[in-house]
């Protein structure tokens, strides 16, 4: 019998219902439905997964804004009025075109209440993956003392926070403010501490891709700026890499369903096992998270959708006869 056509799932909330129902609230202006989710979400983990969804719809609303109206001390309104802003600030950015610089006192508005939020919030470190994000967009980046500051304060409360560390990766990398040579050197150094079963050693492989899209940029309108890039993928160190990352997460995981706040983790680690040349890898990453995909890394390399039904296909055991 023949299989099924397989369609991967895009769903931007990766398979978490509860969030999908809230984030609905929002086009509707009816803030009661995030209080109520936010308020029962402590692991930091789902936590950051909700805020950042949630922030990325209320950027185009108001409904943040209703709900301080209604309870101006609401801890969880205030963490998620300071990743809206951030959310917001980002939007212009995008829309001004990349290196055109923006209003620098819309950052400092983002930047403020990200303040705001760590003081109503003091246990949560969603206020510093915040500040550590927004700081990409005041030109230069911040001074080095302010931004390690935010770090040290992210690193109190969550040490092994993905979301802070992938934001710090970004500062660091050659399209923001720093080097190839920075950006892997903390990507490296934190893998190296991670604990048995963290998810932080695939920071190498969102490196990659990062370093891979600094090349796209440079390669627009040089047809042959790209020439070999292939092997930045399938390189002898690209290879070990992924091995290591297998190695020192998805083995020593603990077993269970994904949570949705790790879904796009498995699509970084299953991509750069299919273009490293790992079948057998890939095709346990495949299967870990069902249908839910992330179209982030696929979208470096073709058409999302494709790429994964394609590479689904090459790596999956053939049928028995």
């Amino acid at each position: 019998m023949a299989r099924e056509r397989f369609a991967p799932d895009f769903d931007p909330d990766c398979g978490d219902a509860p969030l999908t129902s809230a984030r609905q609230d929002i086009v509707i202006g009816r803030w009661q439905g995030l209080r109520d989710l936010l308020g029962s979400t402590t692991v930091w983990l789902m936590r950051g997964h909700r805020i950042r969804r949630l922030a990325e719809s209320c950027a185009r609303t108001s409904t943040v804004e209703s709900w301080l109206a209604a309870e101006p001390h609401s801890a969880d309104a205030l963490v998620l009025r300071a990743a809206t802003e951030t959310a917001r600030v980002f939007n212009l950015a995008m829309a001004a075109g990349r290196g055109v610089p923006i209003d620098p006192m819309r950052v400092d508005a983002a930047v403020t209440a990200c303040y705001d939020a760590a003081n109503a919030y003091p246990e949560d470190p969603t206020p510093w993956i915040s500040l550590i994000s927004v700081g990409r967009l005041y030109a230069g980046g911040v001074r080095r003392q302010v931004l390690n500051s935010w770090w040290d304060e992210l690193h109190q409360r969550d040490p092994y926070s993905m979301e802070g560390h992938v934001q710090v990766m970004h500062y660091y990398s050659a399209r923001w403010h720093g080097t190839h040579g920075l950006m892997y050197d903390f990507a490296f150094d934190a893998a190296s501490v991670a604990p048995p079963g963290s998810a932080l050693p695939v920071l190498v492989q969102f490196a990659r891709v990062e370093e891979y899209r600094f090349m796209l940029d440079a390669a627009r309108g040089q047809h042959s700026a790209l020439v070999g890039a292939g092997q930045h993928w399938n390189n002898e160190g690209a290879v070990s890499d992924v091995r290591r990352t297998w190695d020192r997460w998805i083995t020593q995981r603990v077993d269970g369903p994904v949570p949705p706040g790790e879904v796009r983790e498995l699509n970084y680690l299953a991509h750069a096992a299919c273009h490293a040349g790992l079948p057998a890898i890939a095709a346990s990453l495949f299967a870990m998270p069902g249908s839910r995909a992330t179209r982030m890394p696929w979208a470096c390399t073709g058409d999302p959708e494709k790429e994964i039904v394609k590479w689904r296909k090459s790596t999956r055991p053939p049928e028995k006869a």
